[in-house]
């Protein structure tokens, strides 16, 4: 505890605690003095002539924020800690709040929110709605801006996701993100925009949203593919404005045939919930069994028997679905199938239940879940892996295409029938997309192109061949364009582990070759020659021709290429573009299954809100997750107390 010597009529001390900037010292009676805090005028104990209170408590009062806020601010240290209240980095912090937690601007005038802040911070004045909508636009248009830096120094392309969004009016959003590999071969998505179109399914609307954001974030020529859900007709996308426009700056790689790029997240939703719609009087059955059973305790006890009585294992817990999420309807019925004769036995035995599917219902259930299983497993590996890099995605593709496609051959009519109308929807995924899937897995060290040659053996057999060969041709024909752009000047590669140097300015290469100033220079010329005239290996086929990488878990694929960047200089351009291709638009960490096949909904009270809030509420919230400040609290907003 902090003690002084109480003030004298004869001598002085020179008080050194930062709390007499905001106490003065009061003689009451019989040599008592007492500490008044100049703000509130609330007086203190400090000495009653013998004892010397101390100074805690003056700090404790402090720290509750009552002292003058008059400027200039001041920084008072106590034991190590900043005390600081500054009344604009308080609305930023409330803006922030706003937008990450994605609350409603007229929170703000919520006499019970006012009140709780008041009793927080009793000095801080609170704002309007209006002031707030532009605070929040100020913290838009600050993160867009070092956004822009960052995209500024981007080494590589950019790849783009369109989703549509619609409202309880006829007016709807498009949002545009992008998805990119950076200069240390991290993978980034950023929302680019959230865009108000007047008819967002029209032909031109998403020609209009892409060329808008492109010319907004200064990236006309660094366009690679475009992601779009399966509400986007691949028509909008190649109408003539877009379409021209992009071709006279040279953007498209391969003539544009990876610029579309279909989510693989929607369609396995699409599919799922098609084949669930098939059997839905079987599926209404299955739920309303599951209710009847789990109704009440009784119930449920005397299903229990049932099944211990037939000898079913009971290795799964009856559960019910949500209908909008088919995982959860597919996991219910899997449940449901291992009771079915317990279900059966219940009807005979309950006059109130009479909701058991029949024998060939099951049978149907039996196959349709066999077939979800597939697409289940699949969405779950790609939820679960952290790096949704392009390469994951041709092997969850290829074995349900594969699965799907020997289920159509089946003898059995019931298996074969399902299998069909799957097939038909995924089929054409797969010949819209396999060709980007393929591309992006060959870039794996891990696979390269042996994955495809094996995978398209069981595909297409005898014809497997004409297909590789699609594959390889492209491969070699998007490495030639990229071999034909400038390329940074970097370290050489000296395979034999020698040093790697840099010679030469970064920016302006050599006009002549490096000579050592031993008198060789026309020596140096003709190596130079020779160099160019001698047929070497491509980094491509030196890529494909050297051994596989062990397939270890936890391989990074973007981390061997930066380690093999210098090696493979202009293939790892390539690449980088290549494995920056959202395949998926459900970013990492969020539910494949929740993602819907349908329009997503604007509520209300955002659709109410002027469009350039919309967008700066939208795309800050996606900005502002990545900063560092927002999971860690900055030290200027810690009070602790000493005590």
């Amino acid at each position: 505890m902090d003690t002084e010597t109480a003030p004298s009529t004869t001598r002085r001390r020179r008080k050194k605690s930062m709390v007499w900037e905001h106490f003065t010292v009061e003689v009451v009676s019989n040599g008592c003095t007492r500490a008044c805090c100049k703000l509130c005028k609330q007086t203190f104990a400090y000495s009653n002539g013998s004892k010397v209170a101390g100074t805690s408590h003056l700090k404790r009062h402090i720290a509750l924020g009552s002292y003058t806020s008059d400027p200039p601010k001041k920084r008072y240290r106590t034991s190590g800690f900043v005390n600081v209240f500054d009344q604009e980095e308080s609305y930023l912090y409330l803006a922030k709040m706003i937008i990450v937690h994605e609350y409603p601007l007229h929170m703000v005038e919520n006499p019970a929110f006012v009140s709780f802040v008041q009793s927080l911070q009793p000095r801080f004045k609170m704002v309007d709605v209006n002031a707030m909508e532009g605070e929040v636009l100020s913290v838009y248009h600050k993160e867009k801006q070092n956004l822009m830096q960052i995209f500024g120094t981007m080494p590589g392309r950019i790849s783009l996701t369109i989703g549509l969004w619609t409202t309880s009016q006829t007016l709807g959003y498009i949002c545009v993100s992008g998805q990119y590999v950076d200069s240390d071969w991290k993978l980034h998505r950023r929302m680019l925009n959230f865009m108000l179109v007047s008819s967002p399914h029209s032909e031109n609307a998403l020609s209009e949203a892409i060329s808008v954001s492109l010319s907004e974030w200064n990236m006309k020529t660094k366009l690679f593919t475009i992601t779009l859900d399966n509400n986007c007709s691949s028509h909008d996308i190649y109408s003539s404005n877009l379409r021209d426009y992009l071709s006279n700056k040279n953007t498209l790689m391969l003539n544009g045939q990876l610029f579309v790029v279909r989510c693989y997240a929607n369609i396995l939703n699409v599919v799922a919930q098609d084949v669930i719609a098939s059997i839905h009087g079987i599926v209404y059955n299955i739920r309303e069994s599951v209710k009847f059973v789990k109704a009440s305790p009784a119930r449920e006890e005397k299903f229990a028997e049932i099944a211990l009585q037939i000898g079913i294992p009971g290795r799964k817990a009856l559960s019910l679905d949500v209908t909008t999420l088919w995982n959860t309807t597919y996991l219910m019925m899997e449940a449901a199938l291992e009771y079915k004769e317990a279900f059966t036995f219940l009807e005979t035995c309950d006059d109130n239940y009479n909701e058991a599917p029949s024998a060939d219902d099951w049978k149907k259930v039996e196959v349709v879940c066999t077939f979800l299983r597939l697409l289940y497993d699949s969405a779950n590996t790609i939820m679960t892996t952290i790096e949704q890099t392009a390469n994951i995605f041709f092997q969850e593709a290829w074995k349900v295409q594969l699965e799907l496609a020997n289920g159509t051959l089946s003898e059995d009519t019931v298996v074969s029938s399902i299998a069909k109308e799957m097939h038909e929807k995924f089929d054409k995924y797969w010949k819209d997309c396999s060709l980007v899937l393929a591309i992006s897995v060959v870039m794996d060290p891990r696979f390269k192109m042996k994955l495809v040659e094996f995978s398209f053996a069981k595909i297409y057999g005898e014809d497997s061949a004409s297909y590789i060969k699609v594959v390889n041709d492209n491969i070699h024909e998007l490495y030639l364009e990229y071999v034909s752009q400038p390329l940074q000047l970097m370290p050489a590669y000296v395979d034999q582990g020698e040093a790697n140097h840099m010679n030469g300015n970064d920016n302006n290469p050599p006009a002549t070759p490096n000579s050592t100033g031993d008198g060789l220079l026309d020596f140096d010329v003709y190596l130079s020659e020779m160099a160019v005239n001698q047929s070497t290996k491509s980094e491509l086929d030196q890529y494909l021709e050297e051994s596989l990488v062990p397939r270890i878990q936890g391989f990074d694929i973007l981390n061997w290429w930066k380690l093999n960047n210098l090696k493979y200089p202009t293939l790892s351009k390539m690449v980088r573009d290549a494995l920056a291709i959202p395949v998926s638009m459900v970013g990492t960490g969020c539910s494949i299954f929740g993602s819907g096949t349908g329009s997503r909904v604007l509520d209300d009270y955002r659709s109410s809100l002027c469009p350039e809030t919309v967008e700066a509420l939208f795309c800050a919230k996606d900005w502002l997750q990545y900063l560092p400040t927002m999971t860690e609290p900055s030290s200027t907003a810690i009070v602790k107390l000493e005590f």
